[in-house]
């Protein structure tokens, strides 16, 4: 996907934005927190944390939403996050489903708290037996898998490698602004030039501190996308290392993922997409929804990739909807 390699080289050009700082980082802020009465502010709704240890020692961190007493009918719900997000991503969608749901929420390896990785350790088969384990150390009976980009992309990894799991311990799956492949046309031009940006890591992450926004709003968002969910998806990805860009730009050019879709038809499936989703377009949540039996499709109109934050209340209606089903 050219538009996806386009987005990561971009990256470099923030370095210039040094001169504006202050003036953009307070601007951001002060969208950021321009919430309504009764909101929570972006990045302040947390839980019990614990640490997962991976095949490989990667520390990860999770943290877990237990329900509302006495209401422990329904599946545990296992929230993962995509390519320079965090568990943050899903902010909304746990405010909605707090002391209803139990939740587990993943910060995938190199990403928010979990522990750093390289691009030896970076791959969608290291994020499935991360997902795994998660799951047996944290799942607890049934459990409803939500994943959004590459989130969603350790899904189908996780039916490819482990298909006993769907049908028995998963019995549930939403996938969100995601792909199973024939994402990218071209030579893996981030690829070529991995060395060269993760030595130019600090220097990028410098410059990416200071305003990302117009990356953010041309790419993440739609285009009459609230400033608030602008602000929200800026300081999530800005925080990101730069490295994870090439650490796991490798799994995208190459990704298929489509034979994994049979073992998705074990359980109810929801694939959900922004119309205006410019890095996952929508006529790859069609072909997931066409390629897995009884799938269920829902298109957000006007939503972009970042659909969970710029829009979340379709988000939170369709997970919802799958866990009352399975209750």
């Amino acid at each position: 996907m050219r538009r996806l390699t386009t987005a990561a080289l971009t990256a470099g050009a923030f370095v210039g934005a040094g001169l504006a700082a202050s003036a953009v980082r307070h601007r951001r802020i002060t969208a950021r927190r321009e919430h309504l009465p009764g909101d929570t502010p972006f990045g302040s709704v947390r839980s019990t944390g614990h640490t997962v240890i991976a095949a490989d020692g990667t520390p990860l961190h999770v943290e877990v939403e237990e329900p509302a007493a006495g209401d422990r009918r329904g599946p545990t719900i296992v929230f993962v996050h995509g390519w320079m997000c965090d568990q943050d991503t899903w902010h909304f969608q746990r405010l909605a489903l707090r002391g209803r749901a139990r939740m587990v929420f993943i910060d995938q390896r190199g990403h928010g708290a979990s522990g750093a990785t390289t691009a030896e350790n970076s791959s969608l088969a290291h994020l499935a037996d991360d997902l795994a384990r998660v799951i047996a150390e944290h799942g607890r009976g049934r459990v409803v898998l939500v994943g959004h980009s590459m989130g969603g992309m350790a899904i189908m990894q996780l039916a490819a490698d482990h298909p006993q799991l769907f049908g028995g311990t998963v019995v549930g799956v939403v996938l969100v602004g995601t792909s199973a492949g024939k994402l990218m046309r071209g030579k893996p031009v981030l690829e070529r030039l991995g060395g060269v940006v993760r030595a130019a890591g600090p220097v990028l992450d410098w410059g990416r501190s200071f305003n990302s926004t117009s990356l953010v709003r041309r790419w993440a968002v739609g285009p009459d996308a609230d400033p608030r969910a602008v602000a929200m998806c800026d300081e999530m990805i800005a925080r990101a290392p730069t490295r994870l860009l090439v650490d796991f730009y490798p799994n995208f050019p190459s990704l298929d993922l489509f034979e994994a879709l049979r073992t998705l038809a074990d359980v109810p499936v929801t694939v959900l997409c922004g119309t205006d989703d410019l890095l996952t377009p929508a006529k790859h949540s069609r072909r997931l929804a066409e390629a897995i039996e009884g799938a269920r499709l829902v298109l957000v109109p006007g939503a972009g990739h970042m659909v969970m934050l710029e829009q979340p209340e379709p988000v939170d209606a369709a997970v919802t909807a799958l866990v009352d089903r399975l209750r």
